[in-house]
């Protein structure tokens, strides 16, 4: 059935009346462990999946409601940006980028997503919206291939060194985001199908995937299964339009 995508973003400033069976901000073993009730149609989880170890766990916090995951972000980066501003340690000089009006520290990037914990890829394919399609293991934001009402090499210029800028709203990738993956198998994060992504290699064979679908998604080991296969999404190898880098993700989503 085809969800509306909308209602997986939410204001940080939301409060949830929901029992969670964990409130710290990962789990460090993969499991298949799951609870069935025969009166109900969806599986409960009982663990998180092990990928989200690799969360920056100073801007999130990311547990379990029942068969969905909930992650909570201040959206704020673990790395260095132009867009932290002149008075933040972790400030860099990035000369050429054209800054958007905004700085990190004057911009609330709170934001807060609901995706399934198993995803369900039996359905129909949904394109990508404009705004947050997914978190990276920074905390912030992914957004896809549109900036405003066009293309993304129309604000190219805005972009700083690892492919994220602010505006409109949070700050946000749209290109890898090699402050954390760069020409590798790093996870980059998890997108609002519940689907991870990863960089432009494979862990499984160390090389770049040649069994991509449309959306850069393949079915393979990762360093987070334990051996075990799993549907995943991929960078796509592919230099995107005139900014020289790689697009994080245009979709569609698999696993609505």
């Amino acid at each position: 059935m085809r969800k509306n995508i909308l209602n997986k973003v939410i204001p940080l400033g939301v409060t949830f009346s929901v029992i969670c069976f964990g409130l710290i901000a990962c789990s460090t073993d993969a499991t298949d462990d799951t609870v069935i009730d025969e009166d109900a149609e969806e599986e409960t989880m009982t663990e998180l999946h092990a990928a989200y170890a690799a969360f920056n766990t100073d801007a999130t916090t990311i547990y379990l409601d029942g068969s969905e995951v909930v992650i909570e972000t201040t959206g704020l980066p673990n790395h260095e940006t132009v867009y932290w501003g002149e008075d933040s340690s972790l400030y860099k000089d990035e000369p050429d980028v054209a800054l958007t009006p905004s700085i990190m520290t004057s911009n609330n990037n709170a934001t807060t997503i609901r995706v399934d914990a198993t995803p369900d890829l039996t359905g129909n394919t949904v394109e990508t919206q404009f705004n947050t399609i997914g978190i990276a293991v920074s905390g912030s934001s992914l957004f896809n291939d549109q900036e405003g009402a066009g293309a993304l090499d129309q604000a190219a210029a805005s972009l700083d060194w690892t492919g994220a800028h602010i505006g409109p709203g949070v700050y946000h990738y749209h290109l890898e985001p090699i402050a954390f993956t760069n020409d590798d198998d790093k996870l980059v994060g998890i997108l609002l199908d519940g689907v991870f992504l990863y960089g432009r290699k494979c862990t499984t064979t160390g090389t770049y995937p040649t069994d991509l679908d449309e959306s850069g998604g393949h079915v393979s080991t990762t360093q987070y299964t334990d051996g075990e296969e799993e549907y995943h999404y991929h960078i796509i190898n592919e230099v995107y339009s005139t900014t020289g880098s790689y697009l994080a993700f245009a979709g569609p989503y698999q696993g609505y």
